[in-house]
């Protein structure tokens, strides 16, 4: 009891009782009125004189006080002490519960089952709230082998210990155990509907979790993120940006994690006022600027199109981990500024931060953005130094720099090399190198060992037609659109959004579906007028189907992205820089005529494709004309 003996030198002011020689144990508080006083501890200064008190009136034995103690230091944070006070106690169901919880909240899960065990051993049989504690620690495996116990000593229908189980079952992914549990329960409370609504939502069941949800007659934060974030991380953004207003309008305030949830979702559509707005109310309603916050801001802001503003939120984070760092240096390297990447990875590495996977898949896409073929081998095997594996996103920044090089059957041979599996991305990587440097005869090659792998998907079917008609061969098209159509693979459609006045307008190949579609189709001729005065030529070699050349120049006119900046045009004001979203890889004819646009308005735009960001300026693009 050493480290707490030493508390007594802060026993001041105000003193807990009326010293006096002769009167010292008449005015000593009654046990009632210690409990009171430890209960009511604010800070671990009055703790620790209370404790001192304790020892020096010898009342350090007191079951009840010293249990009272061991969860008062608990709460206040002070772990260390709390061990201590249950380690001179006698060891009760109680206190072992109290200090396995104190380990749990503290995210020490091995330390827990070590005293889980060692109370089973003392013949201490666990409560209710044992179970409750010692299960939101366990793994699947174990987590089942306490349900047996819980079961075994009649816990099981407890309605805490059968919400923590439900919450074991599926953290672990069992969500059909999960659902039986929560099903037959005879007592459901605000926890357990929100204990199963994140496990539902977290397996990627959002509507059976959004059925638990719209059923609740009260909802609380918890309940709300875990709804928006299960959105957010399944790919339905735009239902998580949605139900994040719809909070808004409720009596239940944001916090920091519904913050993040909400940015995330931001991000993947790419949604720059809505990002910027969620920032404001970060700031207005005082939420910590941590470094979770900053960095789904840094993200959000990156995917978005606004490096400036993501950099700007970057250097004023003062706690930065190497998720930030990471964050920062991807979203350099996804708007091809290499070599700030590279000299961010510096920074970071200086101040003893060690950079991760995701730390290389940044700067391994820098150096394919800019060509640094040689770097790109060093950064590569520097990544054993790291004791990093490469992964699949590793890989396919090689192929893409080697591709970007020419040097294809390098790259060819890299990739058949590998000690892990490819995908279609990766091998989509090398076809479209194949286009730009127009070697029909092994992109031949590679859909054929595509198809007997049964890795072909309508992005590499495509990508070969594009190669195909691009050298004119008809009957090669032909053949691929064959085999598309006997594999059953349909062809992505290609869509592009962009955002004006906070409201997202999305646009197909020829869509006549928007309100202003009337003005945006006028705009469209005016844009075709500029380009033919500036000496545009359209590149009807990547249209797919075997049209007369007039039926091609009108299909590659009304493409998704040009109808998204005609919208701008007519949508914003003159110099406002136009951002688009497309969910596919532009096409080298709208990625000539977008160029050209923005020289002939002296507008800037942004487009974030499948595979990076483009900035359209004067006449230029960031990518130098290889994506």
């Amino acid at each position: 009891m050493a480290e707490i003996m030493s508390g007594t030198s802060l026993f001041s002011n105000p003193p807990l009782y009326a010293t006096s020689t002769t009167t010292k144990y008449s005015h000593r508080p009654s046990p009632d009125k210690l409990k009171f006083l430890i209960d009511k501890s604010k800070s671990i200064r009055q703790l620790l004189q209370i404790h001192a008190f304790l020892i020096r009136q010898s009342l350090e034995s007191d079951p009840i006080l010293n249990f009272k103690l061991q969860k008062s230091y608990s709460s206040l944070g002070h772990l260390k002490h709390s061990v201590s006070v249950f380690k001179h106690t006698h060891p009760t169901v109680f206190s072992y519960s109290a200090i396995i919880h104190s380990h749990v909240i503290n995210d020490l899960y091995e330390q827990a089952f070590v005293l889980y065990i060692q109370m089973l051993t003392q013949n201490i049989e666990p409560n209710a709230f044992t179970f409750s504690s010692i299960l939101k620690a366990s793994p699947l495996e174990s987590g089942k082998a306490l349900h047996s116990q819980a079961l075994k000593l009649g816990y099981e229908s407890d309605t805490y210990v059968r919400t923590a189980l439900v919450d074991v079952y599926a953290r672990g992914g069992d969500i059909v155990s999960a659902c039986k549990l929560f099903d037959t329960m005879l007592e459901r409370s605000l926890v357990s509907l929100t204990t199963m609504i994140t496990g539902y939502a977290k397996n990627g069941h959002v509507q059976e979790a959004r059925v638990l949800f719209d059923g609740m007659e009260e909802k609380d934060v918890v309940c709300w993120n875990a709804m928006i974030d299960g959105y957010s991380q399944h790919g339905r953004p735009n239902e998580a940006l949605v139900l994040f207003r719809r909070m808004l309008m409720s009596k239940v305030k944001p916090n920091e994690l519904t913050v993040v949830a909400a940015l995330s979702a931001c991000a993947q559509v790419g949604v720059l006022e809505s990002g910027r707005w969620i920032h404001a109310y970060v700031k207005s309603n005082r939420i910590q600027l941590n470094k979770h916050v900053g960095t789904a801001l840094i993200d959000m802001y990156s995917k978005s199109g606004s490096l400036e503003d993501a950099r700007m939120v970057f250097d004023q984070m003062r706690d930065k981990d190497v998720v930030t760092w990471n964050s920062m240096i991807v979203g350099y390297a996804m708007h091809g500024f290499s070599l700030e990447t590279l000299q961010l990875f510096n920074e970071m590495c200086k101040l003893g931060l060690h950079p991760t996977d995701i730390t290389f898949i940044g700067i391994l896409s820098a150096c394919a953005n800019a060509g640094l073929v040689a770097e790109g081998w060093d950064y590569f095997h520097l990544m054993e130094k790291y004791r990093i594996k490469p992964k699949i996103e590793h890989y396919g920044c090689m192929a893409s720099l080697l591709g970007r090089a020419g040097q294809l059957e390098e790259a060819y041979e890299f990739v058949k090399s590998m000690k892990i599996d490819s995908d279609p991305i990766l091998w989509g990587t090398l076809l479209s190198a194949c286009r730009i440097h127009g070697n029909i005869r092994l992109a031949e090659k590679m859909m054929e060992f595509l198809v007997q792998q049964d890795l072909a998907t309508s992005g590499t079917y495509v990508l070969l037609s594009n190669i195909y008609a691009a050298a004119g061969n008809w009957d090669g098209v032909a053949k691929v659109r064959a085999l598309m159509k006997s594999s059953g693979v349909d062809k992505e459609p290609g869509c592009s959004s962009i955002e004006v006045n906070n409201k997202v307008h999305e646009f197909l190949a020829g869509d006549m579906k928007h309100p202003k579609s009337k003005e945006i189709y006028t705009m469209l001729e005016e844009m075709n007028k500029w380009l033919e005065a500036h000496g545009y030529m359209p590149q009807t070699d990547v249209v797919l189907h075997n049209l007369g050349e007039v039926e091609k120049q009108q299909s590659l006119a009304v493409h998704s992205e040009r109808l998204a900046i005609a919208y701008g045009l007519i949508s914003t004001q003159p110099g406002t820089t136009i951002k688009i979203v497309k969910n596919l890889r532009v096409c080298p004819d709208c990625h000539s005529v977008t160029k050209l646009i923005s020289k002939i308005t002296g507008r800037k735009i942004i487009v974030r494709d499948r595979n990076r960001f483009h900035h359209f300026v004067e006449g230029s693009c960031s990518c130098g004309d290889f994506w």
